[in-house]
């Protein structure tokens, strides 16, 4: 027998002037596990709700000394130079 999924509740439809003015409130709901969708003029323009689980904090500097750059990155070589002073 195919297991089911567990029944999650559909996002709860809100206006973006009505997201707006209530910003703060509807942060902390997200926070609850609320999950809303946006709408403009009856349109969906967005979804919110809480960041998923698989989320990988950056870390400043993680990759220091392990990407180097070539020693003639900043130049171009004369032809592209050249056809870009053409262009102009």
């Amino acid at each position: 027998m195919p297991q089911s999924r567990p029944q999650t509740p559909s996002p709860r439809r809100v206006g973006v002037r009505e997201f707006r003015g209530n910003l703060t409130s509807f942060l902390k709901q997200v926070e609850d596990g609320q999950r809303f969708v946006l709408t403009s003029h009856h349109k969906v323009v967005a979804e919110i709700g809480p960041p998923s689980q698989d989320i990988v904090v950056r870390k400043p500097g993680a990759l220091r000394g392990k990407i180097k750059l070539a020693e003639d990155f900043d130049s171009l070589p004369a032809d592209v130079l050249t056809s870009m002073e053409d262009e102009a």
